[in-house]
Parts: C-alpha cells; structure tokens; sequence
C-alpha cells in the first residue's frame, strides 16, 4: 500500500513532535507499506515549499501571498496523490480546518482514497486560552468548518478514549515508541540522600510544573522534611509561564521565590542526546502531566507517559492513562490545583524499587509499528 503521511507544517531537530511524526512513518514502514512524507516549510532562498520527502512539489515564493497560497491550494497534493497512487492519507491535525481543505480532502475520497486524521490532543480548545490573539483567530476558523471536514474521512484518530470527535467515529489507540531511540535508564546517583526527579516537556500550563514547585516549597517549609529533593526541568519554558501569573497560577519564578528554592529548581533548557541521557541517569523518578483538567481533558494517553516507561523510570501524572493507570511503578496525583505531595513521592521512591528493563518490558506492545498497523486495518 502507498501512504500519504501529510503534516501542514516543517521539522525541528529539537521538536518531539517531529521526533515523533517520524517514528510513526518508521512504524509504517516496519509493516511493509510505501510511505511519502509531505511537509512544509522554506527552502534555502526563503521561498515557502510543499515537500514529499526532499523533493519540491510546489514553490509559493515568498511574501504575504505566498503564505496565504499554501494555505488554500493544495493541487500539488492532490496531483502527487492521483500521479503516484497514493491509497491511503494520515494527516496531521493542524487546527486548520477551512472549504478549501474540505474540497480538497473530497476529491481524494473521490479517488477511492482513504483518509483519516489524527488529533494529537483532544479536546484542544482550552489550550488555546492563553495563546496570542491570531492564533485563537485561527481556532475560530477551525471550529466553523471541523465537523465538515472529518466528514470527508474515513475515521478520526485519537488517544483519547473518545468514540466519536466532530461526529466522526474513531480509531483509538495509544502514543509510540520507538524502543531503537530512547535507551534504557541506568540511575547513577548524585548521593546516597538526595533525590533527584525528572520533568521534560515544552512546558505549558497543562503540564502542571507550577504545582511540583509549589508542592517542593511546601515540602521545605515543613521541619519533617529530611530529604533534599531536587527537580530538574528539562524542556523549553516560555516566559508566559516562567515569570507572569494567569489564571489564579503562579508563574514558576514567583513560586521559586515565594519558598527561597531557586537552587532546589534546575531549569536545563532543551537537552538531547547524552546530555539528556546525563540527566535522566542522575534521577530515579519522573514527572509527567499534573494538570491536564486545566485543558478540559480527562483522558488522555500522553507521549512523555510511554517514553519515561520505555526508559525505565517510575513516574507520576494526574490524568486517567489506562495503559498505565494500574502499574505499581506509576504514582497517581489527584486532578486539580493543590500542590503535589512530595513527602507522598519520597515514600514511594524510597519503598518502591523496580528494575528499568522490568518497566520497559510492560510497554512492548506499543510499539509505533503494531500502533499504526491498528490504524490501516481499523480504517
């Protein structure tokens, strides 16, 4: 089979979602299929570009049109599809839903091609709560025309557990891996009394860091505490939710300095690699989502939930995972705004203890190869 994997945007060497974009093309190639990535993005001269793999298939140019033409004519697609017998198309969910996407989703059905798309994160629209104003422009435009747009597919993709989005039904399944890219963790410890624990994201408010903080100055206020524990923000953090207050949530500055834990606190930045590695092996726990009822979002199975148990390391999140919901290496935090109970944390790393290759092994049957075949077959 020729697969269509569409994304309406470019790639980022320090993107997880592109990381992840491209291991699900591996996972689809590992079963078998023929797979053309479209993308878009700029060449060297700055001119806006539709990409299949590195070949151009169409040059916008540059300029204001430019950027409204690749918003709007996606003929170069729909001719590559029809020239090269594509039967199949896994688009990207982009917010983007517009007529001219409609039409031209319509005549590849026409074709006797199948579509569906997936959304990464449903629902999204409280996401956008805090995004600038074009932006939530933007989402306007995709609510008016989204349900008319999954109409046209064969079956929305999700990782939530819902049955139908924008009245279409869906095909569920859960985030990847890709076991040949995250190695498995070999703690190598700071200390014998010092805890060190792990979060990685591209920090946003639903993430929930916010209330790990507030829960470290709450945990040091307290004369009982006799462990030094130590959090280690690995990610990029917009200024938005470092230094600004919103939303009745503290910004992680104001937080840091409220309880005097600014050396408690490591901000990293974006780290890859064998310093990523580095990281990740001096610590013995993992933070996940603590706040995704901030997005309206009860159920969810998260990317970061599967690549820290692909490593190997205990974790805790707050929303409901049932991959992982019931796995004695994983800590449930409650759903809503209370700091998160660090003593609670210290006991369970302190009396809990599993072996990395042990966790890893419970998550072998979501590999990203046998989660887009469920995809192919269901749709």
């Amino acid at each position: 089979m020729k697969i269509l994997f569409l994304v309406y945007h470019g790639f980022s060497e320090v993107s997880g979602i592109s990381k992840k974009i491209h291991y699900q093309v591996k996972g689809l190639r590992e079963n078998g299929y023929e797979v053309h990535l479209c993308s878009y993005g700029f060449d060297e001269r700055g001119h806006r570009c539709r990409y299949v793999g590195e070949e151009v298939i169409k040059d916008y140019g540059t300029g204001a049109w430019a950027g409204l033409r690749q918003r709007i004519d996606y003929r170069c697609v729909y001719d590559y599809c029809k020239i090269n017998g594509i039967q199949f198309v896994y688009a990207r969910c982009f917010q983007n839903a517009n007529p001219f996407l409609i039409r031209f989703f319509k005549k590849l059905r026409k074709l006797g091609i199948k579509c569906v798309t997936e959304i990464p994160t449903y629902p999204y629209d409280e996401e956008f709560s805090t995004f600038p104003w074009k932006v939530r422009m933007g989402l306007q435009m995709d609510k008016l025309f989204r349900n008319r747009l999954s109409k046209e597919m064969s079956a929305i993709v999700t990782f939530s557990d819902a049955e139908r989005i924008f009245g279409q039904r869906t095909i569920r399944i859960s985030n990847g891996v890709d076991f040949d890219n995250i190695p498995i963790h070999r703690y190598q410890p700071v200390s014998e009394d010092d805890i060190h624990v792990i979060g990685v994201a591209e920090v946003h408010r639903w993430h929930g860091f916010d209330r790990m903080i507030a829960g470290l100055g709450e945990y040091y206020q307290n004369s009982g505490a006799k462990r030094k524990v130590f959090f280690h923000v690995v990610g990029g953090v917009h200024p938005y939710d470092m230094i600004e207050d919103h939303d009745d949530v503290p910004a992680f500055q104001t937080l840091i300095k409220k309880y005097g834990i600014a050396d408690k606190v490591i901000f990293h930045g974006q780290l890859f690699g064998e310093e990523l590695d580095k990281v990740f092996n001096q610590c013995s726990f993992a933070i996940g989502s603590l706040a995704r009822h901030r997005s309206g979002i009860t159920f969810i199975k998260t990317l970061k939930n599967r690549e820290y148990a692909t490593r190997g390391i205990p974790f805790i999140y707050s929303e409901q995972d049932s991959d992982f919901d019931d796995k004695p290496y994983v800590l449930k935090a409650i759903p809503d705004e209370s700091p998160i109970d660090i003593q609670q944390m210290v006991d369970f790393i302190d009396t809990h203890h599993f072996k990395p290759e042990e966790i890893r092994k419970t998550v072998e049957h979501l590999t990203w190869k046998i989660q887009m075949k469920r995809v192919i077959d269901e749709a």
